[in-house]
């Protein structure tokens, strides 16, 4: 039996710059942190023929082609079994739909789980670029890279988005005292809002496509400010890196209608009033989880729980996508 996990993430910065609608253009940056929240994968060869999957449903069929999980399906395919003899299985601490990027962990945990199953090594980088070939070439899907390569590395990670579709990724210069002041006071409330961040990513990325003037402008802004929340991080001042969050979310509510509502804006308002710097929705937006920079952390825990938000709360995860047992 394989046991593989790949952690879930928070984007610090320069969110959407990763569709490659944007960056083919214009070259993207963001800063990402993997969390101690994870997506599990086990695969191991039933002494019966078939593949046999357990997620959220439960399959059991006999050739690839009838693999309902498209996810599952391409990542069988990319490795070419001949004769397909699985069983595996899924779990995750949080579920799908939430802004953490549980697709992409999901899809590195499943490849390295598969490739680990065949004794053959990933390296992170090739590891991100296979689920996102999956996720983006063959299945189509209108999203970034950063959910991929963030699960794969692990940590909190600079990644550029060059025009040419490569990829760089390089650890964010932590001090120790602002890396513990980030776990202590970035704090993570979920709103009940479940969603599929397709729809959101689909219009920006068809008007990034027709290049609307609006949304590059937004897109250019957003960059800048990943690039300037890395300056503020690198030089020990979290609490600007607070402020450019309440900026980034401005920005980032102009792109789309869907992107909030009234309920998640007065809640916004409602952490802002209670200790809160700054924050932001994480992911694409209309949903999930609400991330708050705060000076104030036990004031702003009082007011979320009396809004009836739960928190979960977190640790950097370092160790990005492995292999358990």
């Amino acid at each position: 039996m394989i046991i593989t996990r790949s952690p879930l993430r928070i984007t610090l910065g320069g969110g959407g710059t990763d569709l490659p609608s944007y960056y083919r253009e214009y070259g993207g940056f963001l800063i990402a942190a993997a969390i101690d929240r994870y997506v599990y994968v086990t695969v191991l060869r039933p002494f019966t023929p078939g593949i046999f999957l357990k997620y959220s449903k439960l399959e059991h069929v006999e050739q690839v082609d009838a693999v309902q999980h498209p996810i599952i399906r391409e990542a069988i395919r990319m490795l070419a079994f001949k004769t397909p003899q699985l069983e595996l299985t899924t779990l995750a601490d949080i579920p799908a739909g939430t802004g953490l990027g549980s697709s992409g962990s999901f899809t590195t945990a499943l490849l390295k789980a598969l490739y680990a199953h065949r004794r053959r090594l990933l390296h992170p980088g090739e590891l991100a670029e296979l689920a996102c070939d999956i996720e983006i070439n063959r299945l189509k899907e209108p999203i970034g890279k950063q959910d991929q390569y963030i699960a794969a590395y692990g940590g909190i990670t600079c990644f550029r988005f060059h025009t040419n579709d490569s990829v760089e990724a390089t650890p964010l210069k932590l001090d120790m005292d602002t890396l513990f002041d980030l776990e202590d006071n970035l704090l993570l409330f979920f709103t009940g809002f479940s969603r599929s961040a397709g729809s959101i990513l689909k219009d920006q990325q068809s008007r990034t496509e027709q290049a609307d003037r609006e949304m590059i402008q937004n897109l250019h802004y957003v960059k800048e400010l990943g690039l300037l929340s890395q300056r503020a991080l690198e030089a020990g001042d979290p609490r600007r890196f607070g402020e450019l969050m309440h900026e980034h979310w401005e920005h980032k509510k102009r792109r789309s209608g869907g992107m909030s509502n009234p309920q998640i804006d007065e809640w916004y308002e409602l952490g802002l009033a209670n200790g809160a710097v700054g924050g932001k929705l994480v992911g694409a937006g209309g949903g999930g989880f609400l991330l708050f920079y705060a000076e104030d952390r036990k004031r702003l825990r009082q007011a979320m729980a009396h809004a009836g938000l739960e928190e979960v709360r977190f640790r950097f995860d370092f160790e990005g996508t492995k292999v358990l047992i």
